[in-house]
């Protein structure tokens, strides 16, 4: 059953960039829902550096990934924007004119949107799961094997089976225990890239009896597909072991892709999306692009030319939302409309 939304404007990222662009947009009355392949906010900057330092954010000497994408999400919550992670765009289609453009997105969770702009902020292209080089791998995807975990419940009474040593595999392995019939966590040896608060919960649960830890790398599928019933497991000394499982949950690391957007009708050109620097623009009238997604003469793939972006983007924005609307600049200083929308006013 497909999920229908209607909303003002869709953003295809929820990286820094994406979340600013929610800002700038609910300063203007303009409401957003995000999507995001990963399971969570912050995009490149939660995912793959979230205790690296960033030295050129206006006004922070220093903030870590993860700290800028935490202020931002407290930025934008006086404007209460709905995010769907785990879920990718797959299809877009244009439904309106270019004088008053509309589109239709559906994601592979079965939802479909309906807005009057598209702002896509998804940095190099979306994350896409490394998948382990297993033989026939892809008969049980979706139903057994799955590449992220959007509902906790689908898994409860599972005989779980979780591959990797990074934080996903770690984080999961701890959350998914209590509701698992059986959990067990492989990884190719006894050292792992997580929290270390995280790997301690772990071996805890280890040491209790509570799930099991294998060291080795999976081989094999057992199962009728799209069935799982075991996976074959190698040893560094050559052995194998069987190990039962229902569903198995591979954490190994993402890669980016520009995925479905190829086949959105805009011009591509060395898989960026060329825009204009007065509203960051593309080719097609309502479909916006920006942060490292965009190019331009003069691109500075920096997160705070992003902010830039999406407050002139947003401009444009509000001519396509609200055609009968003038729209007057303000400064957030010295508007009181403005500060009440922050929840600031006196």
């Amino acid at each position: 059953m497909t999920d229908s939304i209607e909303t003002d404007v869709v953003i295809v990222g929820a990286g820094p960039v994406g979340l600013f662009a929610v800002f700038e947009l609910g300063l203007l009355d303009i409401k957003a829902h995000l999507i995001d392949i990963l399971p969570k906010p912050g995009g490149q900057c939660a995912e793959l550096y979230p205790e690296k330092p960033i030295y050129d954010i206006p006004a922070l000497p220093v903030v870590t990934g993860q700290g800028l994408v935490d202020s931002l999400m407290k930025q934008i919550e006086p404007f209460h924007p709905v995010f769907h992670f785990g879920e990718m765009v797959f299809s877009l289609e244009s439904i309106g004119t270019a004088e008053a453009p509309r589109f239709r997105l559906m994601t592979d969770a079965g939802k479909s949107f309906t807005c009057k702009a598209v702002v896509v902020a998804a940095g190099g292209g979306s994350f896409q799961p490394k998948k382990p080089p297993i033989e026939n791998i892809e008969a049980y995807e979706n139903t057994s094997v799955f590449y992220a975990v959007r509902r906790m419940e689908t898994f409860r009474g599972k005989r779980i089976l979780i591959v990797g040593g990074g934080d996903s595999a770690l984080d999961w392995t701890v959350n998914l225990q209590p509701v698992a019939e059986r959990l067990t966590l492989l990884h190719r040896r006894d050292a792992f890239r997580a929290a270390p608060h995280t790997v301690e919960q772990m071996r805890r649960l280890v040491a209790a009896g509570e799930m099991d830890l294998q060291l080795g790398q999976v081989v094999a599928l057992k199962g009728e597909p799209p069935q799982l019933k075991a996976a074959i497991m190698r040893r560094d000394d050559g052995s194998t072991v069987e190990i039962a499982c229902d569903v198995m949950l591979p954490f190994f690391g993402l890669t980016m892709k520009l995925g479905p957007l190829v086949d959105w009708g805009l011009n591509l050109h060395e898989n960026l999306i060329p825009v204009d620097t007065e509203k960051f623009e593309t080719n097609i009238p309502g479909i916006f692009a920006i942060g490292d997604i965009n190019t331009y003469p003069g691109k500075l793939k920096l997160i705070l030319s992003g902010f830039h972006e999406g407050a002139l983007a947003a401009q444009k924005v509000h001519r396509y939302v609200y055609p009968d609307r003038r729209l007057t600049f303000q400064y957030t200083t010295s508007s009181t409309s403005l500060q009440k929308k922050l929840g600031v006013a006196a």
